[in-house]
């Protein structure tokens, strides 16, 4: 599956939740959880956001760390999903540590201040 495809159905909240689901790693879908709560969304709203944002707001070092786990990878799919989850948490844990300046960086997409 190209990367392009891959973003495309992300950008369905049912498949992503589905995704998450079929990754069967209960610590990031305990992350996911944790972070979504806060915004009011759902799993698959949380993990279709965050393919988003990582598509809009990775650096090129991110970017390249990511090709380089998908080279290495049996299950490339998988491995692009669950590193842009685990990118987009990164970066929700640090905008709600106190004295962070800043919020989430989704681009406020829908969520009061998340989406």
């Amino acid at each position: 599956m190209l990367l392009g495809e891959i973003m495309n159905r992300l950008r369905d909240e049912t498949v992503a939740g589905s995704a998450l689901v079929e990754l069967g790693d209960l610590v990031l879908i305990a992350e996911v959880d944790q972070m979504r709560d806060p915004h009011g969304e759902t799993q698959g709203e949380y993990v279709s956001g965050a393919a988003q944002r990582f598509s809009r707001s990775a650096s090129d070092e991110d970017w390249l760390q990511l090709m380089t786990a998908l080279e290495k990878s049996d299950a490339p799919a998988a491995t692009c999903f669950s590193r842009m989850v685990r990118w987009s948490i990164e970066r929700d844990i640090a905008d709600l540590q106190p004295g962070q300046a800043g919020s989430c960086g989704c681009g406020g997409g829908g969520c009061g201040g998340h989406g």
